[in-house]
C-alpha cells in the first residue's frame, strides 16, 4: 500500500537519522481495504505489507530493532510467538505486545522500527 492509497494523512515510511520508523500495517490490500482472516492470515499479511515498506526502503527484516504488535484477542500470543519466530532471528528486536486494542474487524497490527546502516 502506498502513503497516498491509504487515504490518510501518514507516510509508510519516515526517516529519523538511521532510523525508519514503519507505520502501523495491518491485514489490508492496496487499496488499504481490509483483508478478513483468521489471526495468522492477518499477521501473515501486514508482516508482508511490513516487508514491502521496508524493501522500499531498501532495508529487510534483519535491520528491524524494534516492534509494536497489537493482538485484539490475548489467547492469540502464543500463535504470535510462534509465527514471529520465523520471522525475525536472534538476536530479536525489542518488543511491546498490547492486547485488546484493536476494532473487531481486525486481528493483528503491527508497526516497527528499523536500522539503516550506513555503508562504510
Amino acid at each position: 500500500m502506498t502513503d497516498e492509497a491509504a487515504g490518510l494523512p501518514i507516510s509508510m515510511a519516515r526517516d529519523a537519522g538511521d532510523l525508519v520508523f514503519v507505520s502501523g500495517q495491518a491485514s489490508v490490500d492496496d487499496s488499504g481495504a481490509i483483508v478478513p482472516g483468521t489471526f495468522e492470515e492477518e499477521m501473515k499479511r501486514a508482516f508482508a505489507n511490513v516487508e514491502r515498506v521496508l524493501t522500499d526502503q531498501g532495508l529487510t527484516f534483519a535491520d528491524v530493532v524494534r516492534v509494536t504488535g497489537y493482538v485484539r484477542d490475548p489467547d492469540n500470543r502464543d500463535l504470535y510467538n510462534e509465527i514471529y519466530r520465523s520471522i525475525f532471528t536472534p538476536p530479536y528486536p525489542a518488543r511491546t505486545t498490547l492486547t485488546n486494542c484493536l476494532p473487531e474487524e481486525l486481528h493483528f497490527e503491527v508497526d516497527v522500527v528499523a536500522h539503516r546502516r550506513q555503508a562504510g
